[in-house]
């Protein structure tokens, strides 16, 4: 079915979804209210913000239960630190939207690029919307060289066994129905969750494009988590569900 390419600028004209936001936390208390502030600050009818505390030990659990409270509507909190993987699955589960975008918590990505996302979702006919750093601005202006060329890297190889044409697989910013995250299983519990849903998508068949984002990219001193092991686990992933859809 053609979608109606007829649509305007104002967010709450482009689409008729309700969006979940889904926002796994491990130990962000210094950018956690913030985050929150800035996606409840979008304008989008029935909104509903999901977090999960992935068993933080920095205060994080007692400002989501204190005063962050009342600014979040679902609250899941892992006894165990499971990984990122582990708590888009918990998200996932708790959603009531009829799409979910992945939201981390710290500020790297801006929430008003949602609009962008929904705005290409509603002119497009994709199932579908990464959001990417290397179109425009992002990675490129504010990324080291070996970031970028490990991105661009796994990238290539995720594109190479699913016939996707996309930037930057690695996104955080990744927009899918509900019913489609609903119906896979989330096998990688950690950051090898992003190539294993780019995988999934492709052996369900659903059409993905992507937009330009903004991108403000801490550095580990900063509690940016991801390592060089991860690196490898995600190659990995992108060969091991590569060779199971062919």
């Amino acid at each position: 079915m053609e979608k109606d390419s007829s649509c305007t600028s104002d967010i709450e004209n482009v689409t008729q979804m309700k969006l979940s936001v889904v926002i796994p936390a491990f130990n962000e208390v210094e950018t956690l209210s913030s985050l929150v502030g800035a996606v409840r600050e979008i304008d989008i009818p029935d909104l509903q913000i999901i977090v999960v505390d992935d068993a933080s030990t920095d205060g994080t659990t007692e400002l989501l239960n204190g005063d962050l409270g009342d600014k979040i509507d679902t609250l899941v909190l892992h006894e165990v630190n499971q990984g990122k993987g582990a708590a888009l699955k918990t998200g996932v589960q708790a959603a009531t939207g009829t799409h979910v975008i992945f939201q981390d918590a710290d500020l790297e990505y801006d929430p008003k690029e949602y609009a962008s996302l929904l705005e290409k979702l509603s002119e497009s006919n994709a199932d579908a919307v990464y959001g990417s750093r290397f179109l425009g601005r992002g990675l490129s202006e504010v990324s080291p060289l070996w970031h970028r060329m490990v991105n661009g890297f796994l990238t290539l190889a995720s594109n190479f066994f699913t016939g996707y044409r996309l930037t930057d697989m690695e996104t955080c910013y990744k927009l899918f129905p509900l019913e489609f995250l609903q119906s896979i299983e989330f096998e990688e519990s950690h950051f090898g969750i992003e190539p294993e849903l780019t995988a999934k998508a492709s052996i369900a068949g659903l059409a993905i494009v992507d937009v330009p984002i903004t991108y403000k990219q801490r550095d580990f001193n900063e509690g940016k988590k991801i390592r060089p092991i991860d690196g490898v686990r995600a190659l990995y992933v992108i060969i091991k569900y590569g060779l199971k859809s062919h």
